[in-house]
């Protein structure tokens, strides 16, 4: 018997398929988020904000890597985000040549409206799941990011982007 085109030969495939598809579902609910709270901002500027709202203060180049882009492209992105005061730049007192980036209140506000804004959208789509469903998928996601490396979000931790 011929596999259905919209069905992949193996698990992994329909895994990197149905994440594929999930990514697009949380990129577009994350979007939204955004947009309901700053229409101005681009998600990667909003990524910066949450790797500053997550770690504190970063110097350029810590950020750059943080966001995994060149020095030269996170200046330009904090140099919009100064304009539009979310964040600002100031120096390490015992280094002054050592340039530090950090929200401003603003900055930390829209981080703060925005997740929270975002987790009550995905919240909404997780309860029209059935509770088996839920349970089922909550342990495929730890084992994903497990897998990933990738340290845990909760409640009462700071913004996940």
């Amino acid at each position: 018997m011929v596999a259905s085109p919209s069905v992949p030969d193996n698990d992994a495939e329909a895994m990197v398929s149905a994440l594929l598809t999930a990514s697009r579902l949380l990129v577009a609910v994350s979007a939204r988020s955004l947009a309901s709270v700053e229409e101005s901002l681009t998600l990667p500027q909003f990524r910066m904000l949450v790797a500053l709202h997550s770690r504190g203060p970063l110097s350029l180049s810590a950020l750059a890597a943080e966001l995994d882009v060149q020095p030269s492209t996170a200046m330009r992105m904090i140099d919009r985000l100064v304009a539009v005061d979310m964040v600002e730049r100031g120096t390490v007192p015992t280094d002054r040549r050592t340039t530090l980036i950090s929200l401003t209140a603003t900055g930390r506000r829209t981080v703060t409206e925005a997740t929270e804004r975002r987790r009550k959208e995905i919240a909404r789509i997780v309860d029209a799941m059935p509770a088996v469903r839920r349970r089922e998928l909550l342990g495929a996601l730890h084992a994903f990011t497990e897998a990933g490396a990738e340290p845990a979000a909760n409640s009462a931790s700071l913004p996940a982007w």
